[in-house]
């Protein structure tokens, strides 16, 4: 932190990256390397690019009479879920009045993104020989009436919640991992389905997990099975804030462009709900992050250094 007082600007980006595979790497993704105006390497772009830009940018102010408190924060586990900054919202810091997280937009300001639930089914049935359906419960005959039902609930989900701001308007719900039985002369005695699903902001998470269970739930009375739901990690609402806030209409100005949306999630929400007037800026693109030979394009880092020690200027400085 620089400075002291209340308000201020909050600068804040996560340390971890996801696992690599070094086979699909070129280069060592722990060594940086720098050819053709990039740096390569584990985490340039998503999102150690941010924390070079903040720190070059925050050590121009060090001698500056700050008229607001300037507060680097670094969080850990966002990869996987954010317990980093869930665990800085319960303790209730960091104090002040607004923040910018630096994930990888090119720059572009972002006031709006969309919410994250992985939730697992599991079904719980009784094995036995297949030639004798009777002496068991397939539990993979009982998911399929639980797909059946989430695709019927997915197209009401469309129905119900749309949001025009986005590229994929409304709430998008996947099916993506199922496994269950051991053999194909054996009946299915557990099955499990995992699935992935971005609510728009405003939607009520705890509810949705609800409805989900009791939908589940009526499908599957009359089946003998045991129904299991289990959220995988826990949920992150989406994140908005008014296009008109003091911190949209700053980076706007800024930048000369317009806030977007992006249908990928961030840390957003827990600074929200400290109060801080939340906007997503950063350099480098999504499309780098989670790649084999992760890079960042320098003019992205020297762009984005200008950018935040203008920012600073106009939030923190005594003119």
């Amino acid at each position: 932190t620089l400075g002291e007082g209340p308000g201020g600007l909050v600068l804040s980006g996560h340390t971890d990256t996801v696992p690599y595979d070094t086979n699909r790497w070129q280069t060592d993704p722990f060594l940086m390397e720098h050819r053709d105006d990039r740096l390569f390497g584990l985490g340039t772009t998503d999102m150690k690019g941010f924390f070079a830009v903040a720190l070059t940018a925050a050590e121009r102010f060090r001698a500056s009479k700050l008229r607001q408190p300037l507060v680097l924060l670094a969080t850990a586990d966002e990869e996987s879920g954010m317990s980093g900054a869930r665990a800085l919202s319960e303790a209730g810091r960091p104090h002040a009045s607004l923040a910018l997280i630096g994930e990888p937009t090119g720059l572009t300001p972002v006031r709006m993104h969309k919410g994250i639930m992985m939730e697992g089914i599991r079904l719980v049935g009784r094995a036995g020989h297949s030639s004798n359906p009777s002496l068991g419960n397939n539990a993979i005959d009982g998911m399929h009436r639980v797909i059946s039902e989430l695709m019927t609930w997915r197209q009401e989900l469309e129905s119900r919640w749309n949001n025009p701001a986005f590229e994929v308007p409304g709430p998008t719900l996947n099916l993506g991992h199922i496994h269950g039985g051991d053999n194909p002369n054996r009946i299915c005695g557990e099955c499990e389905l995992r699935i992935d699903l971005r609510p728009l902001p405003g939607m009520d998470l705890e509810a949705l997990h609800d409805e989900l269970r009791e939908r589940l739930a009526t499908r599957l009375a009359d089946s003998g099975l045991r129904l299991e739901v289990e959220s995988l990690f826990p949920a992150l609402p989406g994140m908005e804030t008014a296009p008109d806030s003091p911190m949209v209409q700053l980076v706007e100005g800024l930048t000369g462009q317009a806030a977007t949306t992006v249908a990928f999630g961030t840390e957003g929400p827990f600074l929200q709900q400290l109060g801080l007037d939340t906007v997503v800026l950063g350099p480098g693109g999504i499309n780098q992050a989670h790649q084999p030979d992760e890079y960042i394009e320098l003019a992205q880092v020297r762009d984005g250094t200008e950018l935040i020690s203008r920012l600073i200027a106009e939030t923190c400085v005594d003119n």
